[in-house]
């Protein structure tokens, strides 16, 4: 894909940009689900160029939830889903930003509302493989159940709250509601 195509790229591939002081760099720390289990490790940030903020984390997942069995009925058919098999090598997935809170004296990452059956039945991709917004959309309509969902390379796409970024370590600027980079 294209550069002036793609929608996300890692903060590590960007010149000039990087974690705002203000905000907590999770790279390297532990995502838990709602029930306090490992998913795996944060591996990258995903920013959106045009907005300028971090709107996804790359997790690394653990060995364990990838051995976890796939349940190809989880969707009904009549749903529009389509079967999906995570392949050898497939082990990250993205979240967005939104929907984790960040525990700073433990260094670790919280997902809120989604559990560990969530992230067991989630298609990953291959670590350097680009995003596409196809996926965003999958991955997504996967976290919420939402059915329709903006397209991903609309701005208004990550206008939602599971893009907005609430880990700012000094929020004496409630304007500023910018995730970080």
């Amino acid at each position: 894909m294209a550069d002036k195509e793609r929608n996300l790229f890692y903060l590590d591939d960007l010149s000039g940009y990087k974690v705002d002081s203000d905000y907590s760099d999770v790279r390297g720390w532990e995502l838990h689900d709602s029930t306090g289990r490992n998913i795996g490790k944060v591996d990258g940030l995903l920013a959106n160029k045009a907005t300028e903020r971090v709107v996804y984390l790359d997790v690394e997942v653990a060995e364990e939830l990838k051995k976890e069995p796939h349940d190809p009925y989880q969707v009904p058919a009549s749903e529009g889903a389509h079967e999906f098999i995570n392949e050898d090598g497939e082990n990250h997935l993205i979240i967005p930003i939104g929907m984790v809170d960040i525990d700073d004296d433990n260094k670790k990452v919280m997902a809120r509302k989604l559990d560990y059956k969530i992230f067991a039945s989630a298609k990953r991709f291959m670590s350097g493989v680009d995003i596409t917004p196809d996926y965003e959309q999958k991955t997504l309509r996967h976290y919420t159940n939402e059915k329709a969902l903006g397209h991903g390379h609309e701005e208004d796409f990550y206008n939602r709250p599971e893009f907005e970024n609430p880990w700012r370590r000094n929020p004496k600027d409630e304007n500023n509601k910018r995730s970080g980079c």
